[in-house]
């Protein structure tokens, strides 16, 4: 008789657009979990899920707090409306369950550091905020190959997130709780300078120089509203491109834009001292390509979840082997409050059209030259 599997218990707090597909991860896609519960404060979500996931036994709530008292409940989805992940994270925390958030832990950095002070509160608890590109195969590649000193010291770091235009005025209502673009969709591409920056890298003799969250020295935004002047009443826009000093001399650069004709194109360029890598330069759906009298074509993805689904299903695999293996789960907190910083100084520099200085603490410097109190 084959030996039963131990699989993590899993519910989900949120059965909206990225809900909805994290539940199907857990439920369908991740071996080593079992989703077990799922709640929504929105009847048509839950009507979706009596038909989608109560059938599979999941149970379903009304009420967060009821579903974390499901019996043996071990671990929490958070993918609810950005501006209740961190309140959702730290209750599930404070009730002894393992959290993978959506990203970001909140708009705001000092609710985003809550919620780091409540993992430190609680070493047993492992937290993680869903960055899903260090789950995308060519950028884990790219990371692999920065470590191998392939490239010397990555110093520079260009990075975008294009969305297609949507008409219908989504972007527009959503600007009102997703902090802007820089924190909701530059969001990534700061983590992954973060994550390429603080990479180990190992010399040709074999001498490793071990890397460390780098330390933000300055911040500088800009941006237009060129097809959504509705963005502008929330303080936001349509295509952003944003500026990032480190104080060990590195520098990052940002553009994201809500109005791409194609489709999805999410790109990167990690340039080093010795050499440089690309990853997604030119966006491809498959392997077709058209050559005809008017011109060259091909498929690109249409959204994000087009480009990234497989990295969301290999994030919740990764995250359910983290908690039954009992090992570190593959992304710092710690990291993930540094984007939130970072995210909201661009957005805060775009609004005041002012450039935004930190000190080597990481404290951010008033204009009359004043460290503010590290949040």
């Amino acid at each position: 008789m084959a030996p039963q599997i131990r699989r993590l218990r899993v519910g989900i707090s949120g059965l909206g657009r990225m809900g909805a597909r994290h539940a199907n991860h857990f439920l369908h896609r991740t071996p080593r979990a079992e989703l077990v519960a799922a709640f929504s404060p929105d009847p048509k979500e839950l009507e979706w899920a009596k038909i989608h996931l109560e059938p599979w036994g999941v149970k379903l709530y009304s009420n967060y707090d009821e579903m974390l008292k499901h019996e043996n409940l071990e671990a929490v989805c958070v993918a609810t409306a950005t501006t209740v992940h961190a309140e959702h994270t730290i209750k599930a925390i404070e009730a002894g369950k393992h959290v993978l958030c959506e990203k970001p832990l909140s708009t705001k950095l000092e609710i985003s550091q809550q919620v780091l002070e409540t993992s430190r509160r609680h070493p047993n608890v492992k937290v993680m905020c869903g960055f899903s590109r260090r789950f995308d195969p060519s950028y884990r590649s790219a990371h692999a190959l920065t470590s191998t000193g392939s490239i010397g010291r990555p110093t520079i770091l260009r990075s975008q997130t294009c969305d297609k235009y949507d008409p219908s005025g989504f972007f527009v209502a959503y600007a009102e709780f997703s902090g802007g673009i820089f924190v909701d969709c530059n969001i990534h591409d700061i983590d992954l300078a973060l994550w390429f920056f603080s990479a180990d890298i190992t010399s040709p003799d074999g001498r490793v120089e071990k890397g460390e969250l780098p330390k933000v020295k300055s911040v500088v935004a800009f941006g237009v509203t060129a097809l959504e002047p509705g963005l502008k009443k929330h303080g936001d826009v349509d295509n952003g491109v944003g500026v990032v000093e480190f104080w060990d001399e590195r520098i990052a650069y940002f553009y994201s834009s809500r109005m791409n004709p194609p489709g999805q194109h999410d790109m990167t360029e990690i340039i080093g001292t010795t050499g440089k890598l690309s990853v997604n330069a030119n966006p491809a759906n498959g392997l077709l390509e058209s050559h005809l009298s008017t011109g060259i074509h091909r498929d690109i993805p249409q959204n994000y979840y087009d480009r990234f689904e497989q990295a969301f299903v290999e994030e919740a695999r990764e995250f359910a082997n983290a908690v039954l293996d009992g090992k570190g789960v593959p992304i710092d907190l710690e990291s993930s409050v540094e984007a939130v910083r970072i995210g909201v100084a661009l957005q805060d520099s775009l609004r005041s059209g002012k450039k935004i200085q930190f000190d080597r603490e990481g404290r951010r410097v008033d204009e009359d030259g004043q460290a503010r109190a590290r949040l």
